[in-house]
Parts: structure tokens; C-alpha cells; sequence
């Protein structure tokens, strides 16, 4: 039985906007001059404080770049409370996901949003039903450490020959081939297509259709 892994931000779920929101409203809390979306994009996927440490200015403090890390959390979680969190799903993508399910695929998710964060996407889409594990950037080391793709593969009983990792960004590719994976890139997300490709990109995808025929091609492959 195949096994896909999906990434979350920029491959299912539209967070373009909020992300890059958050962090610049982050950074101007802390009197820090706002990273701009094409700096912000690039560190999507990352753990959170490697990705703030990235942004940050040279020279902060472990304790400051601690204290940026949780007003970006502050700044999300207040936005959510406030019904003012905007993560549209990617058009498809819950037809992609009921395709797989009935297609008898086992789903897993690795992603470098937090825990909170992701049980609270869960939730606002009704993803619960067609998710049979899901790890994050709480459960171990970030993105493109093969951990997250490891920790799916055991908990579902897969060898890495039977599982393809999709996602957006290179550390999602680069972890896929640390991990054994396919490793399935997709374009409407957060990195260009070269970025994803000098990642390890076995093969990229610019729609949805698209890729759930590149699913189905896979578990041709693998029954064969």
C-alpha cells in the first residue's frame, strides 16, 4: 500500500499571507525592522527559531531571538482568537485527499509548524479523517532532518520505497532524500521551482490534477 507524506504551509494550506504577516508584525513589536515577503519565504519550513535566527538582524541576543520567536507565536495565536487567521486550503486539495483515501493510500504530514499550530489547522479543515499520523517541529529536529519523514514511516510500518514526501519548499526535498523517499515538489507554495529542484526534486507539479496523477502513476509503480 503506498504512503504519501504531505508538507502543510504552501502545499495544502495557502499561508503566503498570514506567515509573512506575522513575522513582520513580530519583528516591529520587538522594535526590529520587518523582514519583506521575498526574505520571509525563504524560511518557511524551517524550525521557528532557525528560521527567526535567519531573518534577525546579526548580533541579537540568544535571549532576544527567544523573546522573537514567542511574540511571532503571540502574534499568531491572537490573530486566531480573533478570527482574523486566514489559511485557505489550495483549491483541490481536499478532493486530492478524499482521492487518496479512497484510493486506500495511508496520509501522513511532516511540518515545521508547531504542534498548536497544526491541530489547529486540523481542525479548522476537517483534516482529521484523512490524516493517519502527523508530525511537527516539536517532535524533533526541523526540516531537512529526515526525522519527521522517519518518525511517519515507523509509525505507519512503511519502508521508504513505498512513500513519496510532497511538498514546497528545497528543505522538504532535501529531507525526502535524507529520509529514502520520493520526493514530489509542487510549485504554488513558498520556493520557485529552482529552489525546489536544487533541493532533489524528483519531479515538480504546477496543479493539483496534476499531481494526483503523478500519485497514481507512483502506486502503479509500486504494484508493479
Amino acid at each position: 500500500m503506498p504512503f504519501v507524506i504531505f508538507d502543510i504551509d504552501g502545499t495544502l494550506v495557502d499561508s503566503r499571507k498570514v506567515i509573512s504577516d506575522c513575522m513582520a508584525a513580530a519583528f516591529m513589536r520587538r522594535d526590529l525592522t520587518p523582514p519583506h515577503y521575498e526574505q520571509t519565504r525563504k524560511i518557511v519550513g524551517l524550525s521557528l527559531m532557525e528560521a527567526v535566527d535567519t531573518l534577525a538582524p546579526k548580533g541579537l541576543l540568544h535571549e532576544e531571538l527567544l523573546a522573537l520567536v514567542d511574540t511571532y507565536k503571540d502574534e499568531f495565536i491572537s490573530r486566531r482568537r480573533a478570527g482574523n487567521l486566514h489559511e485557505p486550503l489550495y483549491g483541490g486539495a481536499m478532493d486530492l485527499l478524499v482521492g487518496l483515501k479512497n484510493a486506500n493510500w495511508d496520509i501522513g504530514v511532516a511540518t515545521g509548524k508547531s504542534r498548536r499550530g497544526l491541530d489547529a489547522i486540523i481542525q479548522t479543515h476537517g483534516f482529521a479523517p484523512y490524516f493517519d499520523c502527523h508530525f511537527c517541529a516539536d517532535d524533533g529536529p526541523g526540516k531537512p532532518h529526515p526525522h519527521m519523514v522517519q518518525a511517519n514511516l515507523d509509525a505507519i510500518g512503511r519502508s521508504a520505497s513505498a512513500a513519496v514526501m510532497i511538498g514546497d519548499t528545497s528543505f522538504d526535498m532535501l529531507m525526502a532524500k535524507a529520509a529514502g523517499v520520493a520526493a514530489f515538489g509542487v510549485n504554488w507554495g513558498f520556493h520557485t521551482e529552482d529552489e525546489i529542484m536544487a533541493g532533489g526534486a524528483d519531479v515538480m507539479f504546477s496543479t493539483m490534477d496534476g499531481l494526483s496523477k503523478g500519485l497514481e502513476g507512483f502506486a502503479q509503480r509500486l504494484a508493479a
